[in-house]
């Protein structure tokens, strides 16, 4: 049996998340890393877990956000300005819409 022929590819649930705060954050609003992050272990948080379970997830936040920046769907910015997402990105950073989406 064949597969369908436009098959849809579901996005990571990191990346939505991404989204869905800078959707919520609005136009030239910004986001922080570990606030996706804390947003993430809220949602999966178990009784018992410690307070710092948001960490865990601070490495795929930054993974996705290095994905969506080059895809150009966010940009990363440090001091207010876009940083070129193919070059390291270190230090502290927030995540927005694309300045051309904001218009």
């Amino acid at each position: 049996m064949a597969e369908p022929a436009a098959v849809v590819k579901k996005r990571d649930p990191v990346a939505a998340a991404i989204l869905d705060m800078l959707a919520d954050a609005g136009p030239g609003g910004t986001i922080c890393p570990n606030d996706v992050a804390r947003a993430i272990a809220a949602q999966k948080q178990k009784p018992g877990d410690p307070p710092d379970t948001w960490r865990r997830y601070l490495n795929a936040v930054r993974q996705q956000a290095l994905h969506l920046a080059r895809k150009g769907e966010i940009a990363i910015l440090r001091k207010g300005e876009p940083l070129d997402p193919h070059a390291p990105v270190r230090g502290l950073v927030k995540l927005s819409l694309p300045r051309h989406a904001q218009s």
